[in-house]
């Protein structure tokens, strides 16, 4: 390694390094040291602090010692005659400028508290184009995508491309690669944020290009959000310096791009990458670190060429990419999920409201369809103006040797992100209350309705090899078809609907895992049966049969239950002796259908978490897209991060929203009739299902009785809710005796 890499870094970090002092000693003189600091909305403090030092900075003079800590990193200075391997020394004056960065960025919250927009997606007519750390809501919604495999990794970019067309192709690159692109830095007065916004691009979390911040410092936020998932999904504990470092090296792909200039203070955020084992390639003629060591193959590599630059960076780091070739005019992946087709972008719709829009799939006989046909029945969109709208009726025909009808709904639900994953194209809803978005730029390219077979034919080819063998496509945009075909639809939905309402966990005697999160969370085992979906909320037991069905060796396994050892708990000595097994000792058992006494374990990727309340003599349960407080003292963030890393946890359980009003939720513990608080927007979302167990129960006021954020987030005044609504916790046996 060359001296003048270790010299320029080091360099760096004591210039970084003072300056943040400097702004620290400043902050002193200007505010209260017992001034509240820190990122809006986690439960992780300064997350990069928090979880190498396990230092809770929550008042503006707890920055001080690690300030201080920053300060004790810096090596010596090179000299001329020192002969020492100088990576040791690069790697401390790079953790000392991580640390200091963070601090900075913590005290530019302080001074300007509406610098960076709070949401996922920034406000650019606004002007506000910085969105800043993610909050822990963001974290948890995103992290799954780093646990199931959508997202294989992120590219942290930093600086500006030599002009935007080649931004746009750089980034581009990467979002057909299924990364997250997370940006920050500016080079020449622009960044590649600036530059991929001239050019029409969407940016922000629901589009895989984050606006972290104009700043070098702004790049912690990329190893901040790493160590937040290792802490979140993983169970890795705060100041466990080690395992955490480990663990992003192992489990977290990422990587750094360097475009542009590259002086001292990107130079030592570039040596700080190096202890997560995140390389950096860079577009300009540096000095390389090529040996193995920390990072997967080489440290930093430069003169790396812009249409290289993408693939160079994922076969450094090691990474194992999918990409889907679908034969469309315009780009595919999930990195366009979450593009929106706003109204200035709008072409034309189908659905909505404004017209009917219908999917079905039904199983078919293989001498019944001819595999990879698609037909248009009616208009298409080279048929329409500017702002027309179109019926849309999706028939989708699937034969297979190995294909049942339980299957339908399950390929049903893939036709939601697979269409959204075309660029240009958005789908919001499904069955019968879907709705198409039509881009001018997707038309630009030559969409036609077709192109939706195409894609849904190749996918479930590609994904479900296993019970598939022909996929037909019938799009129909004559109305007269769509009613006949919604008709037909809806009827097969309720009968859909029956069957799997009416199956019991009796019924059955398999059950099935699920280990998805078990690479965040390695000791959590879910367990799924008819009357106890996955925590995720993802996964019921349909789906985890179809998924063995396709992928006999993959993260659904099935589950002998065994013998019963407690219906009322709901624990088998089969699901005990296969937890046992896939937590490797760590879980010996567990119930189903109890969070008082030995509960499911939990991961980071729970829809919702349920908490005792002792007082009311009940429960309370927190969606994650909650952000407020609630009775039980912790937001939905600090009692993920307690118990998000695959721990059961006594008094607490995560579970999935429909969970709530399966038969069997926490029926060890008194069941629904237990529910005293949950948050309105929750309550809104299943409030169907709740009143029609009231009903069925003998309390048809019930949903009413159920406390929400508009009545209070005290036991005491959900207590007050309770007794003036009679609810039925406080005549049931005592919740804990």
């Amino acid at each position: 390694m060359s001296k003048l890499v270790a010299f320029a870094a080091i360099q760096g970090g004591y210039k970084v390094v003072s300056t943040v002092e400097g702004e620290l000693q400043r902050a002193l003189e200007t505010y209260s040291a017992d001034t509240k600091i820190g990122f809006p909305n986690t439960a992780y403090y300064l997350p990069v602090i928090y979880s190498l030092l396990g230092m809770k900075v929550e008042k503006l003079e707890d920055l001080l010692k690690p300030m201080a800590f920053a300060r004790k990193l810096l090596p010596p200075h090179i000299k001329s005659k020192n002969h020492l391997p100088y990576l040791g020394p690069l790697l401390d004056a790079g953790m000392a400028a991580i640390f200091s960065y963070e601090i900075k960025e913590a005290l530019r919250i302080l001074r300007e508290p509406d610098f960076y927009i709070p949401e996922e997606d920034p406000d650019i007519e606004a002007g506000k184009i910085w969105v800043g750390p993610a909050d822990d809501i963001i974290l948890r919604k995103r992290g799954v995508e780093f646990v199931d495999g959508s997202a294989p990794g992120f590219a942290a970019i930093v600086g500006a491309a030599p002009n935007a067309d080649i931004a746009k192709d750089i980034v581009e690159d990467y979002q057909k690669k299924n990364l997250y692109i997370f940006c920050a830095a500016n080079h020449n007065n622009t960044s590649v944020i600036q530059q991929l916004i001239s050019k029409g691009v969407q940016i922000g979390w629901n589009t895989r290009i984050v606006p972290f911040g104009p700043d070098i410092s702004s790049a912690v936020f990329a190893l901040g959000f790493a160590n937040r998932a290792a802490m979140a999904f993983g169970g890795v504990q705060p100041g466990d310096y080690k395992k955490m470092l480990m663990y992003n090296k192992d489990r977290i792909f990422a990587f750094v791009n360097a475009l542009g200039d590259i002086g001292t203070e990107w130079g030592v955020a570039a040596a700080g990458c190096v202890n997560w084992g995140f390389p950096t390639l860079a577009d300009t003629d540096i000095p390389e670190i090529l040996p193995t060591g920390i990072c997967t193959y080489e440290h930093v590599v430069a003169n790396v060429a812009h249409s290289e630059i993408c693939q160079r960076s994922v076969e450094v780091r090691g990474l194992k990419v999918s990409v889907a070739n679908i034969d469309i005019p315009m780009a595919f992946g999930p990195a366009y999920e979450g593009e929106r087709v706003r109204g200035a972008d709008l072409h034309s719709q189908m659905g909505g409201g404004k017209t009917q829009c219908t999917e079905l799939v039904k199983m078919a006989e293989m001498n019944e369809i001819e595999d990879g046909k698609v037909t248009v029945v009616g208009k298409d969109i080279a048929d329409l103006k500017e702002g027309d709208s179109l019926p849309l009726g999706i028939y989708i025909q699937i034969a297979g040797r190995e294909f049942q009808s339980d299957f339908e709904p399950i390929m049903e639900r893939q036709v939601h992100h697979l269409i959204n994953y075309i660029q240009g194209i958005m789908h919001i809803g499904q069955r019968d209350i879907s709705w198409v978005r039509v881009s001018k730029a997707a038309v630009e390219k030559g969409f036609s309705l077709k192109h939706l077979g195409v894609v849904l034919h190749a996918k479930f080819h590609q994904d479900f090899t296993k019970i598939v063998d022909k996929v037909q496509v019938t799009l129909y945009t004559n109305k007269e078809d769509v009613d006949k075909l919604t008709e037909r639809a809806r009827a097969e939905y309720k009968m859909r609907d029956e069957r799997v309402d009416k199956m019991t966990d009796e019924d059955v005697e398999i059950f099935y895992s699920c280990s998805l999160c078990q690479s965040f969370a390695p000791n959590h085992v879910c367990s799924v049966s008819p009357e106890r979906t996955g925590l995720c909320g993802a996964y019921n037991w349909m789906d985890c049969k179809a998924a063995y069905e396709i992928n006999p060796t993959g993260p659904n396994q099935p589950i002998e239950k065994g013998e019963c050892l407690d219906p009322k708990l709901g624990q088998w000595k089969g699901v005990n002796d296969f937890v046992y097994k896939a937590s490797r000792g760590a879980v010996t058992h567990y119930n189903f259908y109890s969070m008082v006494h030995d509960p499911m374990t939990t991961c980071g990727c729970c829809e919702c978490i349920a908490a005792m309340l002792p007082a009311c003599n009940g429960v309370m349960t927190v969606n994650r897209d909650y952000a407020g407080d609630t009775p039980c003292g912790m937001k939905f963030t600090t009692l993920a991060g307690v118990m998000g890393g695959g721990a059961s946890s006594p008094g607490f359980v995560g579970h999935s929203k429909y969970n709530v009003t399966q038969k069997k939720f926490i029926k060890g513990d008194g069941g629904l009739l237990r529910m005293v608080w949950m948050p309105k927007m929750l309550k809104e979302e299943i409030k169907d299902r709740l009143v029609k167990f009231g009903q069925e129960n003998g309390y048809p006021d019930f949903y009413d009785m159920i406390a929400d954020e508009t009545v209070g987030v005290t036991e005491e005044a959900v207590m007050a809710h309770l007794q003036a609504k009679g609810h039925p916790a406080l005549t049931m046996e005592p919740l804990v005796g």
